[in-house]
């Protein structure tokens, strides 16, 4: 079977064999009730409360949400309405720890039937923890018709720099593999295969270990290629399946979930501690001791760069660091200070020199068709880029941008350096505006 396109670029693992370190507790922590997709999280305490570790200060308000945990504990200091990264109204909750961490009472919860699994997954404040933020329980809530014949559990971490998910693999393979068991259990699949890159042999080798004799649960090899991991790209190259435009995962009898949302679902049944850390890598070419990191979600960037070391020097940021991102550098948000926090999702933090932050001067398409061959959705961003400056969304539609995984393949490619992906998002966004407009003249005309 042909695999889908892809880019090969350099791994930079370089804390691939770092086991993380926990950092000090941080004097606050900032945490915002939307760390997830779908609907932000109500908060439940107020200014002045006390909280402790792993207690709920915002829950889940619908289907598609998720709770919010104490990641420290202390007083709730404030609950502003404004997005550090995006300057939009969105809630956080900034707590003033009291250094203590005190856990809030925690015990092994209870599953005996797909409700109450179901139920678990939900209260354990876990999402997509590779990047996507899609809360697992709906994601695991299907509809009677479904047959699921596989489950994927994505260990790919495709993208250069980040081994957070290596470690969990490594350092937390019971807790993936109980998770593995659970699902097992109560969805039901046909086939449970755990996808793991090449470049990663020694959770290969741990969970090979694991599924001997394991009947429907299996290690699948994968060569490193990017965006390996990205969802409809893993389907494919697994299963041979296509995910159609539109339609979802389970259309196609396929689940993929991120291997340290097994682990955190897993944890949380095993000990009734919801996702109150993360690991984060740390690491890119202005940090001179890259390393792996737990820090409690809501957690400064600055905090966490003063834990490392040679970044920040009297309480500013160096000179030399030019830009940093949340994520990696394919599909990471690049931060406008170090006072944003790391949030669910955040699995990276990485800091660039000049020479790799500074993007060099477009020039114009020579029609090479590179970006063609190297998109796994098959799609002609040259044809997208014009329709967007032509402000023609009727195009977009037709050129199918929805398709578009935002992995930056084309761009990566490109020998023109043309800023594709920045186009290929606004474009979406372009599409979206003109089909609310189309449906609000329906609504009018009838």
């Amino acid at each position: 079977m042909k695999k889908l396109s892809g880019v090969k670029t350099p791994h930079y693992k370089n804390t691939a064999m770092c086991a993380p370190q926990t950092i000090p507790v941080p004097p606050e922590v900032k945490l915002p009730m939307l760390m997830h997709s779908g609907t932000p999280a109500n908060p439940v305490v107020k200014v002045g409360d006390y909280v402790k570790v792993g207690q709920v200060i915002g829950e889940a308000a619908g289907f598609v949400s998720s709770p919010v945990h104490a990641s420290v504990s202390g007083t709730v200091k404030s609950i502003d309405t404004l997005d550090g990264i995006t300057g939009t109204n969105a809630v956080s909750i900034t707590i003033k720890s009291d250094g203590n961490q005190t856990p809030f009472e925690a015990a092994p919860v209870p599953v005996t039937n797909l409700d109450e699994f179901l139920e678990a997954v939900r209260n354990s404040g876990v999402v997509g923890l590779g990047g996507a933020g899609y809360p697992t329980a709906p994601k695991f809530t299907l509809k009677e018709t479904v047959i699921l014949d596989y489950i994927l559990i994505n260990g790919a971490e495709c993208e250069p720099f980040i081994t957070s998910d290596t470690r969990t693999m490594v350092d937390e393979t019971g807790f993936v593999w109980d998770g593995v068991l659970l699902m097992k259990e109560y969805l039901k699949p046909k086939n449970i295969i755990i996808c793991i890159e090449n470049n990663k042999p020694e959770p290969i080798k741990k969970f090979q270990e694991l599924c001997k004799g394991m009947e429907g649960v299996s290690v699948r090899v994968l060569p490193s290629l990017y965006p390996q991991g990205e969802r409809k790209v893993l389907v494919y190259n697994v299963t041979g399946r296509i995910v159609p435009e539109g339609g979802r995962l389970p259309d196609v009898g396929c689940i993929v979930v991120n291997c340290t949302t097994v682990a955190t679902f897993a944890k949380y049944i095993k000990t009734g501690r919801p996702l109150v850390s993360k690991c984060v890598t740390v690491d890119g070419s202005a940090v001179k001791n890259p390393q792996n990191v737990i820090a409690p979600i809501g957690t400064p960037v600055r905090d966490i760069f003063e834990f490392c070391g040679g970044l920040i020097t009297d309480g500013k940021l160096n000179d030399d660091v030019k830009k940093i991102t949340l994520g990696g550098p394919m599909m990471g948000i690049a931060i406008p200070n170090i006072d944003v926090p790391i949030v669910k999702i955040t699995n990276a933090v990485l800091a660039f020199s000049a020479k790799d932050a500074i993007p060099p001067e477009p020039t114009a398409c020579i029609k090479c068709g590179k970006c063609l061959f190297k998109c796994p959705m098959k799609l002609m961003p040259p044809n997208i880029e014009n329709a967007y400056e032509l402000k023609k969304p009727e195009l977009l539609k037709k050129f199918k941008v929805n398709m578009c995984a935002e992995c930056a393949c084309c761009a990566f490619t490109c020998p023109a350096k043309r800023p594709l992906i920045q186009v290929m998002i606004l474009a979406k966004n372009m599409l979206w505006e003109y089909e609310q407009e189309q449906k609000a003249k329906k609504k009018e005309a009838k």
